[in-house]
């Protein structure tokens, strides 16, 4: 028989206690004082930016994108462009920006989402720990899942903290992933109309 153990209980409170213990921990380890006036209150702020960081694992985007209204719309795709973000690298916890454009083709008939909550789908997903490839993928399979869509599509353009000031040392170098569901991935034209629509925007 296999013994049981108990886990014991950890809470929130006590994830963070421990967190800023090894960051002082990593400060002395590191030749620092980590109770001198400058770096006294750092791992209080690191705990604190890393809960920003991360609040996206307590958000469901189902919360938002039930959130829909009977529309009479054209059949063409909505769109939102140049959206910003910032998300952390889940390789080296360092941050990497940009802008997304997102964008779905309703089924003719079907209510639609407020576009206020496609920005919102995107920070629920940014506030992960996260690759810009899985970040790009789950905002449209979100929308594939919570709305009565055709297709999907979002498109990311960021620059990588771990590629600008560490490793390569590239700053500037920009990554572009793209994601299409549906009909924007399956049907070439419609994809085509799609992006030429998305260029004549300032």
């Amino acid at each position: 028989m296999t013994a049981v153990t108990d886990t014991p209980f950890v809470t929130a409170v006590d994830a963070e206690e421990a967190l800023a213990a090894s960051i002082t921990a990593w400060l002395s380890a590191r030749g620092l004082d980590p109770h001198s006036a400058e770096l006294a209150d750092t791992p209080r702020r690191v705990v604190a930016a890393l809960a920003e960081f991360t609040a996206g694992y307590d958000q469901d985007p189902a919360e938002h994108l039930a959130r829909t209204f009977p529309v009479e719309h054209s059949g063409q795709p909505i769109i939102v462009t140049g959206v910003p973000f910032t998300s952390l690298c889940g390789h080296h916890l360092l941050p990497f920006s940009g802008t997304a454009t997102i964008a779905y083709l309703p089924t003719p008939g079907a209510p639609v989402v407020g576009l206020s909550k496609l920005p919102r789908v995107l920070d629920i997903y940014a506030r992960r720990l996260q690759t810009q490839e899985n970040l790009t993928q789950q905002v449209t399979a979100a929308l594939d899942t919570h709305l009565d869509a055709l297709g999907s599509a979002c498109l990311i353009r960021s620059v990588h903290g771990c590629l600008a000031h560490r490793g390569a040392h590239k700053p500037g170098a920009a990554m572009v992933t793209a994601s299409y569901t549906g009909v924007l991935r399956s049907d070439r034209h419609i994809r085509a109309d799609l992006h030429a629509l998305i260029n004549t925007m300032p």
